[in-house]
């Protein structure tokens, strides 16, 4: 079985010999050659650099045995062709936060083919050159109320209270903005997808910091709407939420293919939950690559004995590799994967 059948099956719950792997944020600082890459490059010209993009996208592969590739970009980088001022610092800043239903109409609608077009080129580079190894590529997007809680709040936060206040405060302005960042995710995945992308994953970072009742209010819908809206013909849905443990049962009712968890929650009950409706991706806390071989080939034995009661599994972390990550550690995890179809 080639790497991009058992990663597609995977995420369709179809049988495999043993879950694939990779893991988000596997292109970036831990690695000193992409950091060879990058230098002098600030990082919004990086996401635009096309040779740059897929080179980097591409070391994963023979670095650390990553077993799909996700192409290097930013949830930001569709937003700015929204007509949005934004740079980062290193996060994302955005010069006029929207708190207003005025600024929410001043954003533009545009075709991302053409206010982003060097995205479906690094797309199609790389999904010519993936053909040759048989392993898939996936694209990503940033999940709306994620944009929203940048765009409102004008930077990153702990609590984003500016956007939680405007739930209460002015709920009209902020299910307008949701809206057409909705209406932009969608067309941003299909167009990936047209350009080469075999799975496109939705990144919800902030939507763990609702309730039960409010994830279902703002953010299940937007949810439902891109996974009926994607071409999942042609390219399975991943959605991520982190820190979701509580909204588990909402992620499912979204109906993805896949629900990507992090390692907060008990996977074998989440995995229970999922059972025959989604497959489940996950979830080693990126720390746990710090530790030893032995203790890291554990952990994935764990983690893949618990993935069993879903319809299936794609072995990842619970959230990307941070900075200070070893190698040595990724390259474990990949190994530990591969080491499960003996046993």
């Amino acid at each position: 079985m080639n790497r991009t059948d058992r990663f597609l099956r995977a995420c369709r719950g179809e049988p495999v010999d043993r879950p694939p792997v990779w893991l988000m944020r596997q292109a970036g600082r831990y690695l000193p050659e992409y950091r060879r890459v990058r230098e002098g490059v600030a990082f919004l010209e990086m996401c635009r650099d096309v040779d740059r993009a897929v080179e980097v996208s591409l070391q994963p592969l023979e670095l650390v045995g990553s077993e799909a590739v996700i192409f290097f970009s930013d949830i930001f980088v569709p937003v700015a062709g929204m007509g949005v001022d934004l740079d980062f610092r290193p996060g994302p800043v955005v010069a006029d936060p929207i708190r207003s239903l005025d600024a929410v109409e001043k954003l533009s609608d545009p075709d991302p083919r053409e206010s982003v077009p060097f995205v479906f080129e690094i797309l199609r580079n790389l999904r010519a050159e993936l053909e040759k190894h048989e392993v898939p590529l996936l694209g990503f997007a940033g999940a709306p109320f994620t944009l929203a809680c940048y765009l409102v709040e004008g930077h990153g936060s702990r609590h984003f209270s500016v956007l939680k206040r405007m739930m209460y405060r002015e709920p009209a302005v902020l299910r307008e903005l949701l809206g057409r960042l909705t209406d932009m995710t969608v067309a941003y995945l299909n167009a990936q997808i047209e350009a080469g992308a075999q799975a496109v994953q939705l990144f919800d970072t902030w939507a763990g910091l609702l309730t039960p009742e409010d994830y279902r209010a703002w953010v299940l819908p937007c949810h439902q709407r891109i996974a009926a809206a994607v071409d999942r013909e042609r390219a399975p849905l991943i959605l991520y939420v982190q820190a979701g443990g509580h909204v588990v049962d909402g992620m499912i009712e979204a109906g993805p293919d896949v629900i990507s968890l992090d390692w907060r929650l008990d996977f074998a009950e989440a995995a229970r939950r999922a059972g025959s409706r989604v497959s489940v991706q996950g979830n080693l806390d990126p720390t746990a690559l710090h530790a030893s071989r032995e203790e890291i080939f554990r952990r994935v034995r764990g983690i893949a004995e618990a993935g069993k009661a879903a319809r299936g599994h794609v072995l990842n972390l619970g959230h990307g590799c941070h900075p200070d990550t070893p190698a040595d550690g990724v390259r474990a995890f990949t190994d530990a994967a591969r080491a499960l179809a003996t046993g």
